[in-house]
């Protein structure tokens, strides 16, 4: 007979995937651990709305309560549309949105890709000349403004976004590291032609081995 899901599993597997934050957890993984470890009530999503809590009953086998108005109110899914004769190019947006629904580089326009914004809104704070605005595409609310499919949709590009991030930090972690031990190589090829130089050179040599020491804790510690 098949294991069934861990509880945190289930509980990911019904929330709508916007990433939004308004639960208080950094996306709707960490929402599902919290819930699941009893740390979180099942009345802190607005995205999904009354529909969600009573899946999240269902789930979890706790009581439907009303949402938590402190976390938000549901509401009609919304977009976000940056005013391209504003935006200057600060790439701020395309950080802050979880799921790469933001295109454009440095210094040139951005752009919202509609079907692709699950309407989390993080990115409108980031904005530093407030270009961005978000329009309600739909009169219903919750659940019934958002299909499972965009939910899928939506977990699958955060979830590629997370694996990217971390690829991209461990290849400059890799290109910062080949660095430092090429500094070092050639800090210890220079033969010291009197007592001041080579003071010099142990002085460098210490500021190296600092740096690579710090990057190595850091790395260590982002492991754990």
């Amino acid at each position: 007979m098949p294991t069934s899901k861990p509880l945190a599993d289930r509980i990911e597997d019904v929330l709508p995937q916007t990433q939004c934050t308004k639960c208080g957890y950094d996306g709707c993984r960490p929402y599902a651990e919290a819930i699941a470890a009893g740390a979180a009530e099942i009345n802190q999503c607005p995205p999904g709305g009354a529909e969600g809590i009573a899946r999240l009953s269902a789930v979890t086998g706790r009581k439907v309560i009303p949402l938590n108005p402190v976390n938000g109110l549901e509401r009609p899914r919304a977009v976000a549309y940056i005013d391209e004769a504003l935006c200057i190019g600060c790439t701020l947006c395309i950080q802050a949105c979880p799921v790469d629904a933001i295109v454009g580089a440095g210094k040139l326009m951005h752009t919202v890709v509609p079907d692709l914004c699950t309407g989390c809104d993080l990115c409108v704070n980031p904005c530093p000349v407030d270009c961005i605005v978000m329009y309600p595409v739909t009169e219903a609310t919750g659940w019934q403004a958002w299909t499972q499919a965009d939910a899928d949709a939506a977990r699958e590009r955060h979830d590629f976004r997370a694996l990217r991030l971390r690829r991209d930090k461990q290849e400059n972690d890799a290109r910062l590291a080949e660095k430092a031990q090429a500094k070092l190589a050639a800090v210890n090829a220079i033969d010291p032609a009197d007592a001041a130089s080579a003071a010099a050179l142990e002085r460098k040599r210490a500021i190296i081995a600092a740096a690579m020491e710090r990057a190595r804790l850091k790395k260590e510690q982002e492991s754990q």
